[in-house]
């Protein structure tokens, strides 16, 4: 920076309340330009010309050479010259941080003259539009954070007080948060600095709570935050299912599930070394994570094969478990429909991480490349708006797939519904009655610019559902994860949600089970048990509160169900109370009363079918029929083993899994059993193992023992 530079930074024009703090700090920093100047230049003519003061010692006499005395000089230089930047630099971005709380009627500065009502000179409209579409945004997030804050703060304290109740008591679902947040103030804020953003993006990008640098680059990403970016993560609550007696309430009817998205939660967060919240894991979604080899059916026209267990609890010796499981018949690779598919990526400034959009880009080049050439492929991304990246291309044009995968980018907020109606539009345009039709979404469900609740986006998936189109969700990333979003889209788009929280987990739904995550076997799939009042007392279902339906709902085909997809095992585990044994619900003093399902107690039925624990029924409808189809089979008390040891390893898996699902979930019905006890019964059940997912689960009961 020469003399010249620096004076005429003095003379620029700046905004009033910060001038005469700037002429200080300037006069301050060319009074010590100036001596520096005067000072070089006397130094320099002492050291070549003397001064005409008497001789000195020739040894003290060290003249310095031309070239020594200029850099002398040139430091002294930078270094008022960096000081006077600095000193101006800092007032002038104090006031424009200020300048996006409230504008002052008026102020002249770097930027242009305001007048009393607030306009511009015309010149520079345009970038007062830019700026104020800026500051809504940076207001809006804000906003969002602050709420988001809010209620992670009423969650948690609801869940604490839930978690001081006896563990025999029910546990009350927290009551609905009426009140609002807080007025917005200065207790949070989100630091914003002007970093570039990456190429391909769309508007501002989204910024971290309290951290400067923009989330458009993932050079520029901060590292995750334990406490706070799990607090952001939001999913519902659904109380454990309770204990139910039989004489007044035999019957259990629930919609099948196979859904893995909580297991992959549940594992990241261990491996941060925390342990989930206990809302994140679902039982049901940990158990059915695994590969199961049950015995399975052989044909596509009746895909399920029910087998029964029955063996003692692993945490009550008084109780037994009663293991169902139901294996899906595979689809051989000549009996796969085509696939029509459209990816619908989020790529807002949240989906920016390492951990999300490019994890979802290689997640989706791995489906892409085990494909069949005529297979379709469309994209479709949003962010501030939505639009077509890719119209539907062949596989066989596998090349400009990836290319257009390649070129997605992060920025801007999150127009999730427009994004979800564009795909819906774009696989319309290209349907085949005779293909899979199917949208992936892939996001962390930050849904905050259009139409963001779930009710209504539930009614744009069911109206599109009718239409026989699937929605399967890629959830990812953590801190921002909207769980309960992710949750209702799935179950009411007729398809699946996995949570990919690494590569392997990609590799593991997209590609070594791709085909029960894109090929559909049957839809509407139901489950119903009938328990006999003669040999059970109480029963139990491990899991599927969210999959729960009402008695009558079973033989309705018009009530939707869970999609169970191509060679997909699914599991459910029910604790029973034998009649004769400690129960965990005492008799009711003046008889039976009405049950949940009637207006008042049914008669006791003539053949008690002594022997039978209870009846299963299975029902289904093929993906192209619109009428259910049933399979029955008996639950008998002869069948029941005598201990653990004699069941297969993999009811012995399931049952190490279900018990530490609950262990994390609170352990309001496991007693005494420890995480010791689930890692030596699953040891001993590991099997042969080809991909490590067994030994990896037993790690993680290690590392929540370690935790805990």
């Amino acid at each position: 920076m020469t003399e010249r530079d620096l004076k005429n930074l003095k003379n620029r024009p700046v905004p009033a309340p910060i001038a005469q703090a700037k002429a200080e700090a300037l006069r301050a920093a060319l009074d010590a330009y100036d001596a520096a100047g005067m000072q070089s230049d006397q130094n320099f003519s002492d050291a070549t010309q003397g001064d005409g003061t008497a001789p000195r010692p020739t040894h003290m006499i060290t003249p310095k050479p031309r070239s020594f005395m200029m850099r002398l000089t040139s430091s002294h230089y930078a270094i008022a010259a960096s000081l006077a930047a600095a000193l101006v630099a800092v007032p002038v971005s104090l006031h424009y941080i200020n300048q996006e709380r409230a504008v002052p009627p008026r102020q002249t500065g770097i930027l242009g003259t305001f007048s009393s009502d607030g306009a511009r000179a015309p010149a520079l409209k345009a970038e007062d539009e830019v700026r104020a579409r800026v500051a809504e945004e940076r207001a809006q997030m804000r906003e969002e954070a602050r709420r988001n804050q809010f209620a992670a703060d009423a969650e948690r304290k609801a869940a604490a007080r839930i978690a001081a109740q006896p563990a025999h008591e029910p546990k009350p679902a927290p009551a609905t948060i009426a009140a609002a947040p807080p007025p917005m103030g200065g207790q949070m804020s989100l630091g914003l600095a002007n970093a570039p953003q990456p190429r391909g993006a769309a508007g501002g990008g989204r910024a971290y709570m309290g951290d400067a640098r923009r989330v458009g680059s993932l050079d520029t990403m901060p590292p995750p935050r334990a406490g706070l970016e799990a607090d952001r993560d939001r999913f519902n609550h659904v109380a454990e299912n309770p204990v139910k007696q039989v004489t007044s309430d035999p019957v259990s009817t629930f919609s099948i599930d196979v859904d893995t998205a909580s297991y992959g939660f549940v594992r990241r967060a261990l491996n941060a070394g925390r342990l989930p919240p206990a809302d994140a894991v679902r039982v049901e979604e940990m158990i059915n994570y695994f590969q199961y080899d049950y015995p399975a059916p052989d044909s596509a026209n009746a895909p399920f094969r029910p087998t029964v267990t029955v063996l003692p609890s692993l945490w009550n010796p008084d109780h037994q478990l009663v293991h169902i499981a139901v294996q899906g018949y595979e689809l051989k690779s000549a009996e796969r429909p085509r696939a029509n598919l459209v990816f619908l990526v989020d790529v807002s400034g949240s989906m920016g991480s390492s951990d999300k959009l490019p994890l979802v880009k290689n997640a989706l080049k791995m489906l892409v490349e085990n494909l069949k050439p005529d297979d379709t492929v469309g994209l479709v991304t949003y962010a501030g708006s939505s639009g077509v990246a890719l119209e539907p291309t062949r596989i066989a044009d596998k090349g400009k797939i990836i290319a257009a995968i390649d070129a997605l980018g992060a920025g801007g907020s999150t127009a999730g519904a427009a994004g979800i109606e564009d795909a819906y539009r774009l696989i319309d345009r290209n349907f085949d009655k005779e293909a899979v039709n199917r949208v992936i979404l892939a996001t962390d469900g930050d849904f905050n610019v259009g139409v963001s609740d779930q009710n209504q986006l539930k009614s744009i998936i069911e109206h599109k559902r009718k239409s026989g189109v699937f929605l399967s969700i890629l959830g990812v990333g953590q801190g921002n994860y909207n769980d309960a979003l992710m949750q209702t889209l799935a179950q009411n788009g007729n398809g699946t949600a996995a949570y990919i929280d690494t590569l392997n987990e990609a590799r593991k739904v997209l590609v070594e089970e791709a085909s029960s995550t894109l090929f559909p076997i049957a839809k509407d799939v139901k489950i119903q048990v009938e328990f006999n009042p003669a040999e059970v007392a109480e029963y139990r279902l491990v899991g599927y509160e969210t999959r729960a339906l009402r008695r009558e709902d079973f033989n309705n085909d018009k009530v939707d169900a869970g999609d169970v997809g191509s060679g997909s095992a699914v599991t459910a585990i029910y604790e029973i109370t034998p009649v004769g044994k400690k129960k965990l619900v005492d008799d009711l003093r003046y008889g039976q009363q009405p049950s949940a399902d009637t207006a008042k107690p049914e008669p006791a039925a003539v053949d008690a079918k002594p022997g039978e624990l209870g009846y299963l029924k299975l029902r289904y409808k093929l993906p192209g029929e619109d009428k259910s189809r049933l399979i029955e089979l008996p639950i008998r008390k002869s069948d029941a083993l005598r201990n653990v040891d004699q069941a297969s390893q993999d009811v012995r898996f399931a049952t190490a899994v279900a018990t530490f699902a609950q262990m994390l979930k609170g352990g309001n019905f496991t007693g005494s059993v420890t995480y010791d006890d689930v890692i030596a019964l699953a040891m001993t059940a590991k099997g042969e193992d080809p991909y490590g997912l067994r030994a990896e689960f037993v790690n993680l009961v290690r590392l929540a023992k370690s935790v805990k």
